[in-house]
């Protein structure tokens, strides 16, 4: 069975930095693509940055440029997401997702696997 687990996420301060990760088991995602994704209270869940199966291509929203880092561990099965400046408008549930689709679609739709989230709160 998949599974995919967030953690890292909490409370932190504006300026402040976090450091989400997402643990994926139940199969070998060394050829997935991954991502993460956020939702705001009573916002769509909105694309935050993607990276190819190999780690050598990455892509951002532009709300988060310059501010996050995509990466994923050697084994492939472990994504992780640095957040600093963080912003007040930052917060929300982060969602790490896994998919077969190229990370182009990740602004395009949902599909893959997808875990539970954490919450990410930025205070003013």
């Amino acid at each position: 069975q998949v599974q995919l687990v967030e953690s890292g996420g909490g409370l932190v301060q504006a300026g402040g930095s976090l450091r989400l990760s997402c643990a994926a088991s139940g199969r070998t995602f060394n050829t997935y693509g991954a991502g993460w994704f956020r939702q705001a209270p009573e916002k769509e869940r909105e694309f935050v940055a993607g990276i190819n199966w190999s780690g050598t291509t990455t892509y951002y929203a532009d709300s988060v440029k310059g501010r996050f880092t995509i990466s994923r561990g050697i084994d492939k099965n472990t994504v992780y997401l640095h957040m600093n400046s963080l912003k007040p408008e930052d917060t929300a549930v982060y969602y790490c997702n896994l998919r077969q689709d190229s990370i182009r679609t990740m602004t395009r739709y949902e599909t893959g696997y997808w875990g539970q989230g954490t919450q990410v709160t930025v205070s003013s």
